[in-house]
């Protein structure tokens, strides 16, 4: 029988800061280990922060808080991404967390999943960028729309409403995810957010049959008071929304949810539940129809750059050094 000691975690950036924030996260999953906990997620973008000012600021006076979050976002590989996976290795946990990642001259919403040891195991970007958030970040690739292996088992990761995309959920489905990391920014769209959040991941947790374990980010009184006097926005735009909590397969919010504070809701995953509820329906197995209905993923990675050898007159793909796997010792 598998169990497997799990954090969803609600913690504050340190606004502006690069370094401060990944220093309070590496701190956090050393705390975390003390208390033996095996699997832990954090929230969307919390490294350095998520881009409040994109949904209070019109585009032609965001300039300076883009320029700013470009400026603190983190590059991968990079030191801080050594730093969160040196971190993982010595808890033993394996660890999804949100990043604003740098890639030349652009900024995307990235989740980075850290193995048990401290490898990087996955490195994926939000396929769509929602709304507001396209004036900040690039869309991803599927190419990291997969399940992947881990010292905790199969754990897949898709940042909010990503979770309103039925495919790309499936895609994971059908990939035989166990445990599910979702992430949220926090600090938006008020008690509706926080509402649909839930509705977002009982849902997926009783199609996949898995466990969701889901993080959103806290921001204190001042951090409001201090985006709003820096973006010239009412601090109620970037309040609300806070739902971080652990859900099993059958839809049930295990312990009490954290809906204000910072913290962490800890909770035992016991793998049997996955079976019992795939004897019933299991939406990967007998309870589909692949011969009327299946999905289809393009995982090629999109590359801005492919070369062809002259030689063998075959392509040759250029992988960018930011998806190989980083080697934290």
């Amino acid at each position: 029988m598998t169990v497997v000691k799990a954090a969803a975690v609600q913690i504050s950036p340190v606004l502006y800061s690069r370094a401060g924030t990944v220093g309070k996260v590496v701190e956090k999953i050393r705390e975390l280990g003390r208390k033996g906990v095996q699997f832990a997620v954090f929230p969307e973008t919390v490294v350095p922060y998520y881009p409040y000012f994109s949904f209070v600021q019109p585009p032609y006076s965001m300039a300076e808080e883009h320029l700013r979050l470009m400026q603190e976002a983190v590059t991968v590989p990079s030191a801080e991404t050594h730093a969160i996976g040196k971190a993982a290795r010595d808890a033993g946990m394996v660890v999804s967390i949100g990043v604003n990642e740098r890639d030349g001259g652009s900024l995307y919403n990235t989740q980075l999943l850290f193995d048990a040891d401290g490898t990087l195991i996955q490195h994926r970007r939000k396929l769509t960028p929602t709304y507001h958030e396209r004036m900040v970040w690039g869309q991803g690739d599927a190419s990291g729309l997969r399940a992947v292996d881990s010292a905790v088992g199969r754990v897949g990761q898709l940042a909010c409403w990503e979770h309103y995309l039925p495919l790309a959920r499936y895609a994971l489905i059908a990939d035989g995810e166990q445990i599910h990391a979702a992430m949220y920014p926090g600090s938006f769209g008020g008690a509706l957010f926080a509402e649909q959040i839930e509705v977002n991941i009982r849902q997926h947790a009783l199609e996949a049959a898995c466990f969701v374990v889901n993080a959103t980010a806290w921001l204190d009184a001042d951090q409001q008071a201090k985006l709003a006097r820096d973006t010239g926005a009412p601090a109620a735009a970037m309040s609300g929304g806070f739902f971080t909590a652990i859900v099993d397969p059958e839809g049930r919010i295990i312990d009490e949810p954290l809906t204000s504070g910072e913290g962490e809701v800890i909770a035992d995953l016991d793998f049997e539940l996955i079976d019992r509820r795939k004897r019933l329906a299991d939406t990967r197995g007998h309870y589909s129809r692949p011969e009327l209905l299946s999905l289809m993923v393009d995982r090629t990675q999109a590359l801005h750059l492919r070369e062809r050898d002259a030689h063998a007159g075959a392509p040759s793909f250029t992988t960018p050094a930011e998806d190989r796997t980083v080697d934290p010792h």
